[in-house]
């Protein structure tokens, strides 16, 4: 079997307990043989890590590299954007890192002064979408101020009732990415008003599914995360209007869903492009980002003057004029 394709979860203080250990393996492209089939020619290896928002993108991207390149093993782990430009893409260690935010610049500093030249790629436009559970019957729409008094730092809204008082009289409990994670950094900025700005006592985690889990089995939770991870269990969590526009393909498209939808990329490292294996998948990822397959996921494909733009871009780095 090759093409092994592997999620794996970072560290945090604040990481739910239940799955912060959790690895998951998905492998693609099975064929024969040790080390499989690489009848193509062509063979190596890609290593993604970084935003949990663009790993299943990757994944599924990955997937369907190996069933024309079985060769080639693809290792894409779930850290968070941050985790993954510090202790992966910065060090040398992938090749690729998965982003739900741009870079910032001190990561863009570090990266240089280790020799490494990021390339930046936009592959999808998401959505970031706030969950309840199904049983809270009594919230269908809450405006940006009011997830502003929930989440912000400063004397912030404790039981749902601070928020309306014909809500409930009951405390929230609330579940979200760590600071890891570009999700927290563009939410924190686009709904508190300053990125890393968050009360300290939610539940965090780089496991968007455990998101989804603990908001399902309680009636008083709130959580926020990518787009598709709602969209596949659109039957366990609710999802609330913001400002009164619901989160979705269309609203994210055309802008409408504001302040909440928000680019997503892929950063590469321009040496790793010396490399045939990566250079060839970086330009299959860019081919599959104005498709269908991107929609499948729960995002908005890009336009085909964004996708013509990165191919300008990758090939303009392949050849060495930046």
């Amino acid at each position: 079997m090759t093409g092994r394709i592997v999620s794996s979860g970072s560290g945090s203080p604040k990481v739910l307990a239940v799955l912060a250990m959790s690895v998951a393996v998905v492998t693609a492209g099975c064929v024969g043989g040790p080390g499989g089939d690489a009848s193509d020619g062509l063979t190596g290896e890609v290593r993604i890590a970084g935003s949990s928002t663009v790993y299943p993108i990757s994944v599924a991207v990955a997937e369907e590299f190996n069933k024309e390149h079985p060769g080639v093993q693809v290792p894409v782990q779930s850290t968070g954007t941050g985790g993954g430009f510090e202790n992966f893409f910065v060090p040398g260690k992938t090749d690729i890192n998965g982003a739900s935010r741009r870079i910032e610049e001190s990561e863009l500093e570090a990266a240089r002064a280790n020799g490494i030249e990021p390339l930046e790629l936009q592959v999808a436009t998401d959505a970031i979408t706030v969950l309840v559970n199904p049983e809270a019957e009594w919230v269908d729409d809450v405006t940006v101020e009011e997830l502003r008094q929930i989440w912000r730092p400063e004397d912030p809204a404790r039981r749902w009732s601070d928020v309306r008082p014909e809500w409930p009289d009951e405390e929230i409990e609330l579940y979200g990415p760590t600071s890891a994670s570009g999700t927290f950094d563009y939410f924190t900025e686009e709904i508190v008003g300053e990125e890393g700005a968050s009360r300290g006592d939610f539940q965090g985690t780089e496991q968007d599914n455990t998101i989804v889990q603990a908001v399902s089995r309680d009636r008083y939770a709130m959580g926020y995360l990518g787009m598709a991870y709602y969209l596949e269990n659109q039957g366990k969590v609710k999802a609330l209007k913001v400002n009164g526009v619901e989160p979705g393909i269309e609203t994210a498209k055309s802008g409408e869903y504001r302040p909440l939808s928000r680019p997503l990329f892929i950063y590469v490292n321009e040496d790793s492009l010396d490399e045939e294996a990566v250079r060839e998948f970086v330009e299959f990822y860019i081919e599959q980002t104005d498709t269908d397959l991107i929609g499948q996921i729960g995002y908005v494909p890009v336009t085909s003057d964004v996708k013509r733009e990165n191919l300008r871009k990758l090939e303009n780095a392949v050849e060495g004029d930046g």
